[in-house]
């Protein structure tokens, strides 16, 4: 739910979009790199909270604007303005897109299919081959399946045995040709108009060159399991379980990145947590 603007961030919005309203603008719920204020009809401002996240901002904009030209059959936030710095934060302005995003547990079918096939068919050019991170599976200690391979040992023991079969079974499946995966497809990022037509789909930061059945299961882990069957085929619908099973999907950016993992602990609590509630 979007909250009252402080003071010191409707300045930087004013100064990105000169003239719009200050009456409108409100805060969108907190992320964890950014603030976000909503000029509704007019831009969204992304603030960033962190100096790594300042740093990165320029990036991220130019996600945006690759994904944009991409061709993709809805809506994308494009930057309106150039990055700009305020001390140590950044800040863009980007496009406004109509629309909410559905609760936990909505979905139809009929908007998701043609949803994740539109990400899945989009023409990788070599710019937005540039610009999206493409995780590997073993890269010299880097890739996702060897981290993973070394946070087994620190679950308890219980579970270290199961999510070894299920990595062993997600890494048997055949390996499927890398296409464009938005990376969080849940909540406030999916928005869809009064009548239930998808308008557009926010928050590229998490965007990735992957299997497109990782989009399918981040986009069942919300809006449900019945969602996604009845819009995928059946092979899509096999490889997004086997992807969540693992360790529940959203926790797999952490491993994508191709990096060491900067809080090792904190990963493996949230993985357990995980494993706990769903078994």
């Amino acid at each position: 739910m979007p909250h009252p603007v402080p003071a010191d961030l409707l300045e930087i919005a004013e100064t990105l979009v000169p003239g719009f309203a200050a009456g409108p603008a409100r805060l969108a719920a907190q992320g964890n790199m950014h603030h976000v204020v909503l000029l509704p009809g007019v831009a969204a401002v992304r603030i960033t909270k962190r100096p790594d996240a300042a740093a990165e901002l320029p990036h991220r904009a130019e996600i945006l604007r690759t994904v944009a030209a991409a061709g993709l059959p809805f809506a994308v936030p494009e930057p309106l303005t150039p990055v700009t710095r305020f001390g140590d934060r950044a800040a863009v302005a980007v496009s406004w897109i109509d629309g909410e995003g559905l609760p936990e547990g909505v979905g139809d079918p009929a908007a998701f299919g043609p949803l994740l096939t539109a990400l899945r068919e989009v023409e990788l050019s070599p710019k937005l081959e540039a610009v999206l991170h493409r995780p590997r599976t073993y890269a010299n200690g880097l890739g996702w399946a060897e981290i993973l391979e070394d946070v087994i040992p620190r679950l308890p023991e219980k579970w270290q045995p199961r999510v070894q079969q299920r990595l062993d079974t997600l890494l048997a499946l055949d390996e499927a040709p890398a296409r464009l995966v938005h990376g969080d497809l849940s909540g406030s990022n999916v928005h869809f108009d009064a009548n239930g037509k998808l308008t557009g789909v926010l928050d590229w930061d998490l965007a990735i060159l992957a299997d497109p059945a990782v989009d399918a299961a981040l986009a069942a882990t919300w809006h449900g399991w019945d969602v996604l069957r009845g819009a995928v085929d059946e092979e899509t619908f096999r490889r997004a379980q086997a992807w969540n099973d693992l360790i529940g999907v959203e926790h797999l950016h952490a491993v994508f990145a191709g990096k060491p993992l900067s809080n090792v602990d904190g990963f493996v609590r949230a993985v357990v947590t995980w494993l706990e509630t769903r078994g």
